[in-house]
Formats: structure tokens, sequence, C-alpha cells
């Protein structure tokens, strides 16, 4: 029978022996395409983003960065993927703000997104764009407040999925108004837009990126977007704030993998991160979609997330929302 001492030498040894696999594992990474996961359809912001920096990260990191739609239960099918792969660095998950969200939306989750995902770094963040079908007859945020009072029961507000943060942004704005219209959730920006286009739904919150191109082409009509200052990409369109004191949201997006992916590779990914931002190619395209770049430490990002969690919670609470 080993003694106590030589049970934990054992111990101390086998910790230095996995150590070192995973120094070795770090330092000729990566040596095989690695999986980006977007948990809603091809099309929407998620999308647009993970393949931008997905491939300036392919070309930095010499080996394929492949996209994996995996949409459906408002991003968690594709969040819960990420969670249970190998913490090997092969697989990244595109976290959004329904990764913050949903951990009060969903009463019960297979996994805790903030000790289940390690951060790896900041993205960007998007003003929302309160947007209507041109048939709509509000042209200001007052007017459709007053259209939506005229018509009781005849609003659809259309989101990308519910706990989404286009989903989240209108619930809010509903209760800071105290109007009421019927939420109809989509799998995904994309076929939300499609219907919000041939006039089947009335308005949304969308993320910026996703919509900013039918709004410049008249598709869409803007009335506001939802950040406390206005966008550069839309310098003409107001705030909601200014009809509505006190509202502001936006959207969010950066990079994780399981909890356990060692430590250098989860530097190795941040510096790509923060060298992709920094290129001028990169950075033009995020800017015009209307992104305001992140960037900073894995720390950084890991901090946005507590604070968006937080932040989104009570309105989840106060309005009551559930997953569809």
């Amino acid at each position: 029978m080993l003694r106590f001492t030589s049970i934990v030498r054992l111990a101390a040894v086998f910790s230095m022996l996995l150590a070192a696999m995973g120094a070795a594992s770090a330092q000729d990474y990566p040596n095989r395409p690695i999986r980006f996961v977007v948990g809603y359809p091809a099309g929407g912001t998620t999308d647009i983003l993970a393949r931008i920096i997905g491939q300036y990260m392919s070309d930095r990191l010499g080996q394929p960065v492949i996209i994996e739609n995996k949409p459906g239960a408002g991003n968690n099918i594709g969040t819960e993927f990420v969670v249970r792969a190998p913490a090997d660095g092969y697989t990244m998950l595109l976290v959004n703000p329904a990764n913050a969200i949903n951990t009060t939306l969903y009463e019960k989750l297979s996994f805790n997104f903030t000790n289940d995902i390690a951060p790896v770094g900041g993205l960007m963040r998007v003003p929302n764009v309160m947007e209507v079908n041109p048939a709509v007859p509000a042209k200001t945020v007052p007017e459709f407040i007053a259209y939506v009072r005229a018509n009781p029961g005849k609003v659809n507000l259309a989101s990308s999925g519910a706990g989404t943060s286009v989903h989240m942004s209108g619930e809010l704005f509903k209760m800071m108004v105290g109007v009421n219209m019927q939420h109809i959730p989509y799998r995904g920006s994309a076929p939300m837009l499609i219907d919000l286009i041939s006039g089947q739904v009335q308005v949304t919150f969308d993320n910026m990126p996703s919509s900013i191109q039918h709004v410049r082409e008249g598709k869409l009509r803007a009335l506001a977007v939802t950040t406390a200052a206005r966008s550069p990409a839309l310098p003409d369109v107001p705030v909601v704030a200014e009809f509505v004191p006190g509202y502001e949201a936006s959207a969010w997006f950066g990079i994780g993998v399981p909890k356990g992916t060692p430590a250098a590779i989860i530097e190795r990914l941040n510096r790509e991160i923060n060298s992709g931002l920094a290129d001028p190619k990169v950075r033009d395209k995020l800017v015009d979609l209307g992104g305001m770049l992140m960037g900073g430490t894995p720390a950084d990002f890991g901090k946005v997330v507590v604070e968006e969690t937080e932040k989104w919670a009570k309105v989840v609470k106060f309005s009551g929302a559930k997953p569809d």
C-alpha cells in the first residue's frame, strides 16, 4: 500500500506531465482545421462577423477556420456543442448577447456559460436598429408609439430568436414605453428580415450588420438606433433615447473556447483577434457594418460578459420573457 507522501508525489508528477503535454500541444498549435461555431443560420450578424474574422484568422494561423452554423434553442445548441467539445483550441464559439441573456431567460440549462466557456477576446459592439417595413406609416419613434397604441394587437415585433439582443431590445422598449406588441421569433436574422421586408411583420430591433444594407437600399425604414450615441454608419438616424429617456442597448460579440483550453492557446488566439481588429481591411469591413471595435485581453472580454449578464437579467425578470 502506497504511503500518503508517495501518492502526493505521484499526483504532482502527473500534474507536471499534463502541463508538459499542454505546453507541447500549444507549441505546434494549430496543426489541423479549427471549427468556429455560430449559433444562428447563415446570413445574420453573427455569421457575417464570424466569416470576416474567421478568414483573417485562417490566413494568420495557416489552417482553415471552418464556420459551422448550429442554430436552435436561442443559440443554446451551438453553445452546448462548444461546451462539450475537447478543450484543445480546435473549437471556438462566436459569443453574442444571447449567451448572457439566456442565463436568466432559461430556467434549466445543461451548462453554465460563465463557468464553462473561457473568454478569448472581444470583437465589436454594434447598435441595434429600430426599423420598420416601409408600409408602416410611422416615420419617427413618437409616430410609431402612437401607431401601436392606435392599432392594439396588430403590430408584430420580430426578432432573430427568443432571448437575443434583438428580442430583448424590443422588450426593453415595450417596458419603458408601455406599449404592447406581439413577439414573433425567428431562427436567425435572415428569415426574420425576409418577412419584415415582405410586410409579414412590422418592426424589429435588428443588429445593424445584418440589416444596414436593406436600410440603405430603402427596403426598410430606420427609426432609431439603440445605443446612447448616434452611429457613424447611420449618422442621420436618431437614438431611441432622444424620445425614450434612459433607453440603451447594444449587441456585442467575441470569441470563447471550452473551459480548460490551455492558456497559451487562448493567448495565441487573442493575439490574432487583436491583430485582425488592427488590420485596415478587417477594421474597415467591421466599421462599415456599424461596429465599434473592442479588442483587449481575455479578462477584458470576460468582464463584459459578466456585466452584460447582470444587466439583461433585470430586463428578463421585469418583462417575464420566456423562451419559445
